[in-house]
């Protein structure tokens, strides 16, 4: 397993003079270029240099992705005016079936955070377009592989044991959103494309353009139309596209030079490789994503299961949108460890580390005093129902403790991605996860009657024990060994490609 022998070896996070300054392809300051920090002032000085660097990266990929997740959201919030079954039903579309896809296709885009990120850092931009456009064709052969669990959403969620009368509803709504099952496919490689050249600003003002967009295209079919979900469905679809064409047209139109060079068909060569790391990605974070998605699914086996259902995904919904916060955390973070790492700077990469830590826990404690202070309140915008509000209520405390540890977690998976340990970060999940954390929830929730609060009080354990384990690798990794590799890394898949490019240039260009 790759990278697998450099956790062994325990090395301090603060940077010391015992390391070598390499900074060949930067002339900037940074933490690499200065001796052992020895006192409080000077550490302060640099981590406020660092989180302006972080915050640069992290301020508009967190409204990306909060841009991004509203799209859904706000459809929920129509559809919770409509009836609680409608709710449920868009709910239970939204958190496991395109839950499912967006687990799926985020965590094999999440290929190129590694591999753009750190080719970017060694300054081969020529590379960086090619790696986005097999990560399309890969992604969008998964898609079509994904098909027939939109097909048969209904039989799938009732082998589960979802409740019928949702299963029906949300296996129909299911089919009307195949389209956004492709927009999909293509949009994460793009962000992960222009993040790793720091161009987030374009992806926060075309995601910011596209939410304005579909809240006002949903009003206008749910509300005035009164199209129901049909209407849900056509607004949700033409606004996760209008995102990627949007994105794509700010790299075509030539923001982005030496990184896209046109089309190519060198984006068909080396895919089996290519789709390795990408598939240990996307098991990576889908084991995160299905987790939630198998707590709502197992919900509904409880008693009064509409109510429960309808709770669990309102906070599910609530908890998602944090989680956007720290996943623009995450994609920051990834990008400032596979850039110095790539660049060769492994005591940068450690002290960025440090930086978003301490940022991750000033938010996450702030979540977490927020949701105690407004327990009896944060549900009613998502529901007319006092029943599942009074459950939302109810679940204030493990609601908070979840918001908490998962402040942490997104931004160590991040570390992962940006150092490419995303088949290690993988079997770590599928322990904590699925052989601890869900059989402790079912235990408390069914045969203890614990009910909501059981389950998802017992899952949390879950979450909580691969945040430490997360943690004590983090602590352990020899970062002067991951730039070794990052480089390794880029001479692999870099050095073909650059004598293809060399050799082929005219031959292989499909389009300028």
């Amino acid at each position: 397993m790759e990278n697998s022998e450099n956790y062994q070896l325990a090395e301090p996070l603060i940077p010391t003079n015992d390391e070598e300054e390499n900074n060949p392809h930067d002339t900037n300051k940074s933490v690499d270029d200065i001796e052992e920090i020895k006192s409080l002032r000077q550490f302060v000085e640099y981590a406020a240099e660092e989180n302006n660097k972080l915050w640069s990266l992290a301020a508009p990929a967190i409204v990306t992705s909060i841009a991004q997740y509203s799209l859904g959201a706000t459809t929920q919030i129509f559809a919770g005016h409509l009836t609680t079954l409608e709710l449920d039903a868009v709910s239970t579309e939204n958190m496991v079936i395109a839950g499912l896809a967006f687990g799926i296709m985020l965590g094999m885009g999440s290929a190129l955070e590694t591999l753009c990120g750190q080719a970017y850092g060694a300054k081969q931009l020529y590379m960086l377009g090619v790696y986005m456009q097999r990560s399309w064709i890969i992604l969008t052969t998964m898609c079509t592989c994904l098909l027939p669990i939109y097909i048969f959403a209904t039989p799938i969620l009732r082998f589960f044991g979802q409740d019928k009368e949702i299963a029906v509803l949300a296996g129909k709504f299911s089919l009307y959103m195949i389209p956004q099952l492709f927009a999909y496919a293509m949009n994460f490689p793009i962000e992960k494309f222009l993040q790793a050249q720091s161009k987030v600003m374009a992806m926060a003002v075309v995601s910011i353009v596209g939410l304005i967009f579909h809240v006002g295209f949903s009003w206008l079919l749910i509300v005035q139309f009164k199209m129901g979900l049909v209407g849900a469905a056509v607004a949700l679809n033409i606004s996760w596209w209008l995102i990627v064409l949007g994105k794509f047209a700010y790299i075509a139109l030539g923001y982005c030079p030496g990184a896209w060079n046109g089309f190519s068909w060198l984006a068909f060569r080396d895919l089996g490789a290519f789709a390795r790391l990408s598939i240990g990605s996307a098991i990576m974070l889908c084991l995160e994503f299905w987790f939630y998605m198998f707590l709502i699914v197992l919900v509904g086996n409880l008693a009064d299961a509409q109510v429960a259902v309808a709770a669990v995904s309102i906070c599910t919904n609530l908890f998602g949108w944090q989680i956007m916060i720290f996943f623009g955390m995450n994609a920051a973070i990834s990008v400032r460890i596979s850039n110095e790492l790539g660049a060769n700077r492994p005591r940068a990469a450690k002290f960025s580390i440090i930086v978003v830590l301490m940022n991750s826990v000033c938010i996450g404690l702030f979540f977490f005093i927020l949701v105690l202070a407004l327990r009896d309140v944060y549900g009613v915008p998502f529901t007319n129902n006092p029943e599942v509000v009074r459950t939302i209520a109810s679940l204030a405390v493990v609601f908070a403790c979840s918001l908490f540890l998962n402040s942490i977690q997104p931004v160590l998976s991040g570390v992962a991605v940006g150092a490419g340990w995303q088949w290690l970060v993988a079997y770590i999940n599928i322990g904590c996860y699925y052989l601890i954390g869900i059989p402790i929830g079912y235990i408390i929730a069914f045969p203890l009657n614990l009910g909501v609060q059981g389950m998802w009080g017992g899952m949390l354990s879950g979450v909580g024990l691969q945040t430490v384990i997360l943690i004590c690798i983090t602590l352990r990794t020899n970062w002067k060994n991951e730039a070794m590799q990052a480089n390794s890394r880029v001479q692999k898949w870099g050095g073909s490609l650059k004598n293809d490019m060399e050799d082929d240039t005219t031959n292989q260009s499909i389009v300028a």
